[in-house]
């Protein structure tokens, strides 16, 4: 069944009618008509199961049939990813949607080499939540993460939010297994962390000092294993580690 995107609240009658781009998409892409079924995603938890009315030049009309509201995951993710290089950064939010993060935080720290001017950033802010739309449709996600625009490594900090529990890839010394720190966790505290961080640095990793001011904050490294991955192999396998740990 094909997948559209409809703003929050507006699934509130019986018909509703598709933008002008996704009812392009529904006609002239997927050539759909009367009577196809269809499925349309608020981005806030709600999914509309329904059926094509019409089809016009400019909009496509849709008669909903049922109404499902799917609560939040029980741990809501942060990821905090420093900004690689190239178009890596589509690709990172891409599967970071899939995975069903709720949050995503473009960090510039000192080893970012892409550093976009502010002339950059809106089209660039643009691109990274369009593409979350594009993943949340393709896998059905009912909740659309929140991008965020690039902040620095020191602003992030200074802002001393606070999680259940906070991880950092790294490659330095001292870092542990990502299960051995949940189960530490969960023998604390006695429940899964409802709240998540997790920062993925740049192309060379996160240096010395940024690991020991993220260790200074309560974040805690864990490590992926001998090899050195590639910043977006290390975002998708620690989120799907993590996300997976959280949810037990």
């Amino acid at each position: 069944m094909h997948r559209f995107y409809i703003p929050p609240g507006t699934a509130t009658g019986a018909e509703i009618l598709l933008s002008p781009e996704e009812s392009h998409h529904a006609r002239r892409v997927l050539r759909l008509g009367v009577g196809d079924a269809v499925a349309l995603l608020d981005g806030a938890g709600l999914v509309a199961q329904g059926a094509i009315l019409a089809v016009d030049k400019h909009v496509v009309r849709v008669g909903v049939r049922e109404r499902i509201v799917h609560p939040p995951l029980p741990c809501a993710v942060t990821l905090f990813q420093a900004l690689p290089k190239g178009r890596l950064m589509d690709s990172i939010v891409e599967k970071a949607t899939e995975l069903g993060t709720a949050r995503i935080v473009p960090l510039l720290t000192e080893h970012t080499i892409s550093r976009p001017d502010d002339n950059h950033v809106a089209n660039k802010l643009e691109k990274w939540r369009t593409t979350a739309l594009e993943a949340l449709k393709q896998c059905g996600n009912p909740w659309l993460p929140r991008v965020e625009p690039p902040v620095t490594f020191a602003e992030q900090l200074r802002c001393n939010e606070r999680f259940d529990l906070a991880l950092v890839a790294s490659l330095h010394p001292g870092a542990r297994s990502m299960r051995a720190v949940f189960e530490e966790f969960q023998a604390r505290e006695q429940h899964r962390p409802a709240t998540l961080a997790v920062w993925i640095g740049p192309e060379g990793d996160f240096t010395a000092p940024e690991i020991a001011a993220l260790k200074q904050s309560g974040v805690q490294p864990i490590t992926l294993g001998r090899l050195v991955l590639r910043c977006d192999t290390a975002a998708v396998t620690t989120l799907a580690l993590a996300i997976n740990e959280a949810m037990g």
